[in-house]
């Protein structure tokens, strides 16, 4: 099955830290690109950050030293690390994969976990 499940979500005070999880399965085997976007109530779907296959990794600026993305490649896992996390935090986190290569693979198939509520409080 295809699918991502995010986890780690929560509440936090500003200040505070969390570390979501995303565990991807089905394409395993293909080459992608993961990312974490975010939506709070009342605004767009934004970027917040990705990583590829060779570990490179990009942020938003607002989020630029404060969140740090990283990947376990045996446990098909992507990692979101935020710290000192302010009310502006707050919104609904998804994580995203995006197929980019390998022999027999979908290219630029993409799709989107359920995600996974992080609410920050001043």
């Amino acid at each position: 099955q295809v699918q991502l499940v995010e986890s780690g979500g929560g509440s936090v005070q500003a200040g505070g830290s969390l570390r979501l999880s995303c565990a991807a399965s089905g394409y395993t085997y293909c080459w992608y690109d993961m990312n974490w976007y975010r939506q709070a109530p009342g605004k767009e779907r934004e970027f917040v950050s990705g990583i590829d296959r060779f570990d490179r990794t990009t942020y938003a600026d607002s989020v630029e030293g404060r969140f740090t993305i990283s990947q376990d490649n045996a446990k098909n896992t992507v990692y979101l690390q935020m710290n000192s996390l302010k009310p502006e935090d707050t919104a609904m986190y998804y994580c995203h994969r995006r197929i980019r290569g390998g022999s027999g693979c979908p290219l630029d198939y993409n799709h989107w976990g359920q995600g996974t509520q992080v609410t920050v409080s001043s």
